[in-house]
């Protein structure tokens, strides 16, 4: 199993830092979560049901995350160049340039979006989860995921209108 474990963190740890870092936005916060999503699928892959991987380790990132944000509610660490070293340091520079600045307006637009609504449009338009993935993530209803997932479009929408 040791083998599946390693090849499932090659295979998806940019996936899962992406997601914790856009819901923390805080370069060291996302280092030990995606260390405590590994580490809590490494011990608890014995439960795992054999479905989808990723959307059972966005489920155990999501669950990380809303743990060390109950743990820390009254703390907000905002760190300014959390981007430096975002992504794999063999990728091309120019690759790695555009990822960062993609990232940094995703989560510009995501801002001031309701927690659920950001969430919904995370997983399902930037991490390409299905609506029934995404809601098993979230521990909702797929038609309640819909209709966050619509309202955080919406929210999305109507922050670009008025910045234009």
């Amino acid at each position: 199993m040791k083998e599946n474990i390693d090849g499932i963190y090659s295979t998806y740890f940019h996936d899962i830092y992406r997601f914790l870092l856009s819901l923390c936005q805080d370069h060291h916060t996302t280092e030990d979560l995606v260390q405590e999503t590994f580490f809590r699928a490494h011990l608890f892959i014995e439960n795992y049901d054999g479905e989808n991987v990723k959307t059972w380790l966005f489920t155990v990132a999501h669950n990380a995350f809303i743990d060390h944000y109950r743990k820390h509610k009254g703390t907000v660490i905002q760190e300014q160049g959390f981007f430096i070293s975002l992504f794999d340091r063999k990728k091309d520079p120019v690759d790695a340039i555009v990822d960062r600045e993609e990232i940094k307006e995703i989560i510009h637009l995501l801002k001031d979006l309701p927690e659920k609504h950001k969430y919904a449009v995370l997983l399902h338009d930037f991490h390409g989860l299905s609506y029934n993935e995404a809601s098993q993530v979230m521990n909702v209803k797929p038609s309640h995921f819909k209709v966050l997932l619509f309202r955080g479009r919406q929210g999305i929408r109507q922050r670009r209108n008025k910045e234009r």
